[in-house]
């Protein structure tokens, strides 16, 4: 087993809040003497199964403790996700149908093993334990939890404060995955900071159930590529977990150079010992954009290997550096009326629209072959080159 000081360090890295470390060491202390994993649980409702990097913090904190012996359990709300967890919403979320959550958690279980251990991972689904349930067992563990106590959870408190409904079934979404815990006897459970009332009511309903109290830790929030808003599809600003080698480390390196360090403690299994010396390396006279570069290595080489990942950071040197043409340029077919330029960026998908096509070109962001055009009228030639902002090229 890893000694505990080693442990509590690599567990720690760019956690948001842990509750509490002094639990945690006394937990891990035991696990070492008794040579006993403990028990990490993180739960997912599997509501949205495309994995981009955001989604990954806590899946990388997971494979951390995976990686220092300790027992993973993903928990895949399957019961609870027919409920639906109102967390950080104004209204009730619409549950899900049997159909849909098998679907999503099967989406879900193949593109986590991209970051766990498929053989040392329990998938498990709550769906076991809770859907067998009485009613009287329901009232016993309602009772351990009062309605003012519900109502401090901020979405809860919000939309009473505001006269916006909130059905009774909703006050049980929390006290199901509080009884997860105790079905699991969890020793720790990962989530993001949004779910504090939920992991935290789990710590209450084990103490109530004659269990030790699992340690919380929480991660925190991802900012996307703009170094603004959360990481998501939506807005466009996020790094997906399966998309080409090449667009990962171009996107990594479109990151404001002030989340270079956050990047690494969230996304990378880096040692923190290394991020410290990164770290000063910052502070100093180097340049961020050579420790930017060795984080969108480090990116491309866990989802791609090592290979690819050199072969991104050439054809990033190359493309952006070099300013030449890359070697996986796209291939562009038009037919013999398609031949005008605006057609041509809107056909090769560098506009949502020929009108956003046509002010690239008016605004001087086009280049056939090197040089710059401004006239949406102009006609391209087989062979021709196109380059479209800094990072979009195709050829005729």
């Amino acid at each position: 087993m890893i000694p505990v000081d080693e442990q509590i360090r690599i567990i720690m890295k760019g956690v948001a809040e842990c509750i509490d470390e002094e639990e945690l060491r006394a937990k891990i202390d035991h696990s070492v003497e008794t040579g006993k994993p403990l028990v990490v649980k993180l739960g997912l409702d599997p509501t949205a199964p495309d994995i981009h990097l955001g989604h990954t913090v806590v899946l990388r904190k997971l494979k951390q403790l995976q990686d220092l012996g300790h027992s993973v359990v993903v928990l895949i709300g399957d019961f609870t996700a027919k409920i639906g967890d109102p967390t950080g919403k104004s209204k009730t979320r619409k549950a899900l149908t049997t159909e849909q959550v098998l679907e999503n958690a099967q989406t879900y279980a193949e593109q986590i093993f991209k970051i766990l251990d498929r053989e040392k991972t329990q998938i498990r689904f709550n769906s076991e334990w809770l859907s067998k349930l009485g009613f009287e067992d329901v009232v016993r563990l309602a009772a351990n939890c009062t309605v003012a106590k519900m109502l401090e959870r901020e979405d809860f408190k919000n939309r009473y404060a505001n006269n916006q409904p909130i059905a009774i079934h909703e006050f049980f979404y929390p006290l199901m995955q509080a009884f997860d815990s105790v079905e699991l006897q969890a020793d720790i459970e990962l989530g993001g900071t949004e779910q504090r009332f939920n992991i935290l009511m789990g710590r209450t309903l084990q103490k109530a159930y004659g269990q030790e109290s699992q340690i919380a830790v929480f991660m925190p929030l991802l900012e996307g590529i703009d170094g603004k808003e959360k990481m998501s599809k939506s807005l466009g600003n996020y790094i997906g977990i399966d998309e080409e080698p090449n667009v990962m480390f171009a996107k990594t390196m479109k990151i404001p150079d002030s989340l270079i360090i956050k990047y690494f403690e969230l996304v990378t299994d880096v040692h923190p010992d290394e991020i410290d010396a990164l770290k000063e390396k910052l502070a100093g006279d180097c340049n961020p954009r050579d420790i930017k570069m060795l984080l969108a290595f480090e990116i491309v080489k866990l989802y791609h290997g090592a290979e690819a990942a050199c072969e991104a950071e050439n054809n990033f040197r190359k493309v952006y550096q070099k300013n030449a043409v890359p070697d996986d340029i796209k291939k562009v077919s038009l037919e013999p009326n398609e031949r005008d330029i605006v057609t041509v960026i809107f056909k090769a998908e560098f506009a949502k629209s020929k009108n956003a096509a046509r002010r690239l070109v008016e605004q001087g962001a086009v280049k056939i072959n090197g040089a710059k055009v401004t006239d949406i009228k102009h006609e391209v030639a087989d062979g021709d080159v196109i380059k479209v902002g800094k990072d979009k090229f195709c050829q005729i």
